[in-house]
């Protein structure tokens, strides 16, 4: 009977490899997407989710496409192991991704777990001692394999029944992506759009914004982490966020997003970036926020400015004075 592989397949280059190589070994492969608020891929054109999706339709795999959800925040926001130089809670994401699979892998038809991760690649979660803990607390221990490693470590399951071909399984080891290269080379595979795929939460700039979420919030949303990818955010009060797009496309985006209870608030004598303020709401505090918005458009100095302010549809104007100095705006902004 064929036997079939469960692959987390980001549509990077490691996963697309290591998916491959399953395949021309006669293995049936479904493919699984996770889909995250912090991945760097994602886009207007929604990044390593339609990769993913491209890829498998190129192997004629089937392929299921999970979210993040709120199980997930809760891991970001308290890992059992830890953070990285960010706020990076690599380990337990993989462990949290891999329990998933585990769980799926049954009710898929699947026989075991195949990864791209390769030995050393990455400081954090693909350090051997930790590819062990993470193998061992997502309960995938011998039937979570490796190919592009797999030489590194002792022989899985999968191998061992001879499902799998250990002689034409892979050693690769470190950062360089070289030797990963020439193996799509040689594998006939081409437009992988990125070799590493990254997470928002390793860059130390954004953690500022991800800790303001989680410290200002009645309760935890995907939508709120979701907003942090655009435009320039300022805290104003402790349940009072501005956000000031940076350009039309930030605009445009802001403004779909924009749920009832929000205010949105426009310069009407210019040019002027769209702001949103999220949360709680009153005259000083959506002053303020106007304030800031001014800082952004061509108006003089000290000059009183009339600011277009809509809530749940409803339209009033504002007179506030240009006074609020780079200093102040500064010290407001968040990261």
């Amino acid at each position: 009977m064929q036997k079939k592989a469960l692959a987390l397949l980001s549509g990077g280059l490691d996963s697309t490899l290591a998916v491959k190589v399953m395949l021309d070994q006669g293995i049936a492969v479904e493919a699984l997407n996770f889909t995250s608020p912090f991945c760097t891929c994602t886009s207007k054109n929604a990044g390593c989710k339609s990769e993913a999706v491209r890829v498998a339709e190129e192997f004629g795999i089937p392929i299921k496409v999970m979210h993040k959800g709120l199980d997930y925040l809760e891991i970001v926001g308290n890992p059992r192991h830890g953070y990285g130089k960010g706020m990076n809670p690599c380990i337990d994401c993989r462990i949290f991704l891999l329990t998933k699979a585990r769980e799926y892998m049954q009710a898929s038809g699947a026989h075991f777990v195949i990864t791209g991760e390769v030995l050393g690649q990455r400081p954090m979660s693909q350090r051997r001692d930790t590819l062990r803990v993470i193998e061992r607390e997502s309960g995938l221990e011998g039937l979570l394999l490796r190919p592009l490693s797999a030489k590194h470590f002792a022989p899985t399951i999968p191998e061992q029944e001879g499902w799998v071909d250990r002689d034409r399984l892979l050693a690769i080891q470190g950062r360089s992506r070289k030797e990963q290269m020439q193996l799509a080379e040689d594998l006939d595979v081409k437009n992988y759009p990125c070799p590493a795929g990254g997470c928002l939460l390793t860059e130390v700039s954004f953690v500022p914004k991800v800790k303001d979420v989680f410290d200002h919030s009645d309760s935890l949303n995907l939508r709120d982490f979701r907003l942090i990818k655009l435009g320039r955010h300022f805290r104003i009060g402790d349940r009072t966020k501005v956000i000031v797009g940076r350009d039309e496309a930030e605009n445009n985006l802001l403004e779909s997003a924009v749920q009832a209870g929000e205010a949105t608030l426009r310069w009407e004598e210019g040019s002027s970036p769209l702001t949103v303020v999220t949360g709680k709401q009153d005259e000083a505090l959506l002053e303020k926020a106007a304030k800031i918005l001014l800082r952004y458009t061509k108006a003089e100095p000290d000059t009183e400015c009339i600011i277009k302010a809509i809530v749940d549809g409803s339209e009033k104007q504002l007179k506030v004075k240009k006074d609020y100095s780079e200093a102040i705006v500064e010290g407001l902004r968040i990261g």
